[in-house]
């Protein structure tokens, strides 16, 4: 069974032409991105707020852990 539906696929590729041709920018800041693994992400996430088929978001260990110890 496939992890990613098709038009995950399409906004992933559509972030690495951006990035490719040197228009993506990242969210808050505005910066030009030049990294791969971050314009797979953005592109991820975009295909997330469009409603796409992709697995949830990894969250940080140590948050996880951090939570614990407070309860």
């Amino acid at each position: 069974m496939a992890r990613y539906g098709k038009s995950a696929q399409k906004s992933v590729k559509s972030a690495m032409h951006k990035r490719k041709r040197g228009t993506l920018e990242s969210g808050r800041s505005g910066r030009r991105v030049k990294s791969r693994k971050q314009a797979i992400a953005i592109g991820l996430a975009e295909a997330r707020r469009k409603g796409a088929k992709v697995p949830a978001r990894k969250r940080s260990r140590s948050s996880r852990s951090s939570r614990r110890r407070g309860r």
